[in-house]
């Protein structure tokens, strides 16, 4: 099985083995068009918040395919949440950062208008860039055939970002840092990883996270790109925390 395709949680309420589901509309049209799902085969239909029903296709339309539901999972949320801080970058690099988080299991996004991105989300810009990332990450829910989708959160300037990330022990990716994220002890908190652009993060940003009580930690020798750095901290971490 390696399709999962999303329906509205209303929708998969009260199902159970033998009952038949009716996906719909862009979806179904998607899985019958260009997918060419056929009858008898097998698909997941998630709704992004836990519950995912699995069984063989029963009959198809152009806009419209029944599956027999032979199976219905329902995945807890995590105990512990982990968000991603992701600066705005250049070309595709924030975007293949945030595709790769998804895939990994991160929780939540956040884009970060940092003082050294050169992609900059003004006026409408903002909430356009912000649909961008979150298409990007239903994408990436249905490829890995997660039963949790992240929420992309609007775009926050360094300013808001204690804030919108009260409560959470946040680490900040610094080369420079004198702790490896790998000797840290993670404990139960909700944990937010912060990624700057290709620039780097810029020192008074530095002094001021760390201020609000954010820890600087590296990943090893080298320097990661920014599409590259929070997708492998991310695997540490979900290690770490035993997710993996």
């Amino acid at each position: 099985m390696s399709s999962l395709y999303l329906a509205e949680s209303a929708e998969l309420a009260g199902l159970g083995p033998g009952d038949r589901f009716e996906l719909t509309g862009d979806e179904a049209r998607h899985a019958v068009t260009v997918a060419r799902v056929r009858v008898g085969e097998r698909l997941a239909i998630g709704d992004g918040r836990g519950t995912i029903v699995r069984g063989a296709v029963a009959a198809t339309g152009p806009r419209e395919l029944v599956v027999e539901v032979g199976e219905v999972v329902v995945e807890e949320r995590p105990d512990r949440s982990l968000t991603l801080v992701q600066a705005l970058a250049k070309g595709d690099r924030d975007e293949l950062a945030v595709q790769a988080a998804t895939e990994l299991g991160v929780d939540r996004i956040v884009p970060w208008a940092a003082a050294r991105s050169v992609s900059r989300w003004d006026g409408p810009k903002a909430e356009k860039g912000r649909q961008r990332w979150a298409s990007i990450v239903r994408e990436a829910t249905k490829q890995s055939i997660r039963a949790w989708q992240p929420v992309v959160e609007p775009v926050t300037p360094t300013s808001g970002l204690a804030q919108r990330l009260q409560g959470t022990r946040v680490l900040v990716l610094e080369p420079s840092a004198p702790v490896a994220l790998t000797d840290l002890v993670f404990d139960g908190r909700d944990l937010a990883l912060v990624v700057g652009p290709e620039g780097g993060i810029a020192p008074d940003e530095l002094q001021r996270l760390g201020a609000a009580g954010a820890e600087a930690v590296r990943l090893g020798a080298s320097v990661l790109r920014t599409s590259t750095a929070g997708p492998a901290a991310i695997a540490v971490i979900s290690a770490a925390i035993g997710r993996w």
